[in-house]
């Protein structure tokens, strides 16, 4: 059966409040407004990151696309300055200079058709850059929005850590002296049963579980030597016992 002074005890009260405390502000860290933004933000960026990803593939696709209209373009026009340079020389007979002609012509023709797919191209190729470019503009404009928000984030975590580094200390000088066993059983308790490892018994109420305990159990509490560590019947944390509040006359 575990021992300790009872002022011991009582004192391990303050050391639950300190280290409650603690467990409060550790739980703001985490849900700080910054950090809710801050998630908000990857998700976004993440978002207009693959967009962008599929743009620059798309873009790449429309200037290999680019390449070949414009090489057959210039195909063409060669072709069509080689043939007119024959036909203004003049060589050749009538029926070969008919033929040129004719060739001019249809060349002419397949050359309009070529610059249409090029002009056709390059429209969409500038349509897709300036949807890059747009995308670009998004992911910066978010970029900055999570500095801002880091920034925010930094400086909460600041003074919240300076509040953790203070009741931490203030937890070292009020643990100090306490019995180790009870300390050791304290801690045991608190990581099993969500950071609350002790409580005060008021009446016939545990403050850790907010219930109303038998009356033969607190009886028995009551009867117990002052250094005997008790707990409660129910949640199973220490429970500490408090001066009797002074009958009324």
């Amino acid at each position: 059966m575990t021992t300790a002074p009872l002022d011991d005890q009582r004192r391990l009260l303050d050391v639950q409040a300190l280290d409650t405390r603690a467990a409060q502000i550790a739980h703001r860290k985490r849900q700080l407004p910054a950090l809710i933004r801050l998630a908000e933000l990857d998700v976004r960026l993440a978002d207009v990151d693959t967009s962008r990803v599929a743009s620059r593939t798309a873009l790449n696709d429309i200037r290999r696309e680019l390449t070949k209209a414009d090489s057959d373009v210039e195909q063409v026009r060669s072709r069509v300055a080689r043939d007119q340079a024959r036909l203004d020389s003049g060589t050749g007979t009538a029926k070969d200079l008919q033929a040129i002609t004719s060739e001019l012509t249809a060349l002419g023709r397949r050359q309009a058709e070529l610059e249409d797919v090029e002009l056709d191209v390059m429209e969409r190729l500038e349509a897709h850059q300036t949807a890059l470019a747009e995308l670009d503009a998004a992911a910066a404009v978010i970029v900055a929005q999570k500095a801002e928000a880091e920034a925010e984030r930094d400086a909460e975590y600041a003074v919240l850590d300076a509040e953790l580094a203070t009741l931490e200390a203030d937890r070292a000088v009020n643990a100090a002296n306490l019995d180790e066993g009870l300390i050791k059983l304290y801690d045991k308790l608190r990581g099993q049963l969500g950071g609350l490892g002790a409580a005060a018994l008021r009446g016939r109420r545990c403050e850790g579980c907010r219930l109303e305990l038998n009356p033969s159990y607190v009886q028995s509490i009551r009867k117990a030597e002052p250094d005997q560590v008790v707990l409660c019947e129910e949640c199973g944390r220490i429970l500490v016992r408090l001066p009797e509040p002074a009958a009324r006359v």
